[in-house]
């Protein structure tokens, strides 16, 4: 039986079941506190049953494009990327040539992911994919103290227009990809559709989970995500 299909206790019956209460905390605090809980156990179980659909996807597309990447240990192609496992996680970074410096709000997610790179390793290949040269992008991975991200960069650009990584004028924008490899054959299994296209009233174009521990942080906090700040590459 899957957690889809296996009958779940009612999510307003396990929040009224936890024993926590905090010192000097008021009854309505507790009420409304009850409540939310139980929304938190539903949008815990919504997550998963997305999650699940995503796992159950049928095969996606075949990769056929001649893509050409440089690493840190030398040119390889798209199977390359792989280095060993099945499935491959791939992101694409605001960070092309025409940009001085790269996107903060990707840096920060990388670096972020870089906390946990060495981990993921063990469960599938998870690379960073940039149109610029290698040489600028190692320079950049030293600057920030980055050990396990694996950087390559884009060595045609072809890789990044197939992938929607780059725009028809050639502006970045963010991609995450993921690639699998069966019985010898390469295929897109799954991509973050959600774009500035898709997003509600009010909100930046964010995806479902978010992929970036900063807002799940202040998510949690009486202020939340402040409406007009991203996150900087330095701070005085």
């Amino acid at each position: 039986m899957t957690p889809m299909t296996m009958t779940l206790t009612p999510a307003t019956q396990l929040a009224q079941s936890q024993p926590l209460h905090f010192p000097n905390e008021s009854a309505e605090y507790r009420a409304q506190r009850t409540a939310l809980l139980a929304e938190e156990i539903e949008l815990r179980r919504h997550i998963e049953r997305v999650a699940a659909m995503r796992r159950a996807l049928p095969p996606g597309g075949t990769v056929h494009g001649d893509y050409r990447f440089q690493g840190e240990e030398g040119e390889t192609d798209f199977a390359g990327l792989f280095r060993g496992q099945q499935t491959l996680v791939a992101y694409s970074y605001m960070f092309g040539p025409q940009r001085a410096r790269p996107c903060p709000m990707c840096t920060n997610l990388l670096g972020a992911w870089e906390g946990n790179a060495a981990d993921i390793a063990q469960q599938v290949s998870l690379v960073v994919i940039a149109r610029s040269p290698i040489e600028r992008l190692v320079a950049w991975k030293q600057a920030r103290g980055w050990r396990h991200l694996r950087l390559y960069s884009d060595l045609t650009g072809a890789y990044s227009r197939d992938y929607f990584a780059v725009l028809p004028d050639g502006e970045d924008i963010p991609a995450l990809n993921v690639f699998t490899r069966r019985d010898g054959t390469l295929r897109h299994f799954w991509s973050g559709e959600m774009t500035s296209a898709t997003a509600d009233p009010g909100q930046d174009a964010r995806g479902a989970p978010d992929p970036a521990p900063l807002w799940m942080v202040l998510d949690c906090t009486p202020e939340g995500r402040p409406a007009h700040w991203y996150p900087k590459l330095d701070y005085a």
